[in-house]
């Protein structure tokens, strides 16, 4: 059974803010129209946070233990299929093939930098952990308890 979890849709919401709010400046530049930015980003939104959730979850399962080198890992293949969305809608949107492909270039830059600090912070916060002590910040502990927490055995 697929069972919902609070750290992994509050990842999803903080992520999309973030998300949502760089591809609407992009898009907007880029098209030079706010409406054509607002309906990117917008539609992103939607596609985006399902994306994003799914990711996470099969994220969860992975057993890749090293911090730096899944955080890494995760950014590029979450990059990867954020890019793929955002050329696709961007092209269905405005209608221009070249804007579709200007708008998900320039997020590979923007969005990865983003995303990696973005995962960097979450693994440092405490929330939906249930057996990390939030008074614990110690990075090595930390890193055992995220790899406990991360174990598929667990599921």
């Amino acid at each position: 059974m697929f069972k919902i979890n609070k750290r992994h849709l509050a990842k999803t919401m903080t992520w999309r803010a973030i998300g949502t709010l760089d591809t609407f400046l992009l898009s907007w530049y880029i098209s030079g129209d706010i409406f054509t930015g607002v309906k990117i980003g917008a539609t992103e939104l939607i596609t985006k946070m399902i994306l994003y959730y799914f990711h996470e979850r099969l994220w969860f399962n992975s057993k890749i233990k090293n911090s730096n080198s899944r955080h890494i890992i995760k950014t590029f293949s979450w990059r990867a299929i954020g890019t793929l969305d955002t050329i696709m809608l961007s092209w269905l949107i405005s209608g221009n093939p070249l804007i579709g492909l200007k708008i998900g270039s320039a997020e590979i830059i923007t969005k990865m930098s983003l995303y990696f600090f973005h995962e960097k912070l979450w693994y440092r916060i405490n929330y939906g952990l249930d057996k990390r002590d939030p008074k614990e910040r110690d990075p090595k502990s930390q890193k055992k308890q995220y790899e406990q927490e991360c174990n598929p055995s667990r599921l």
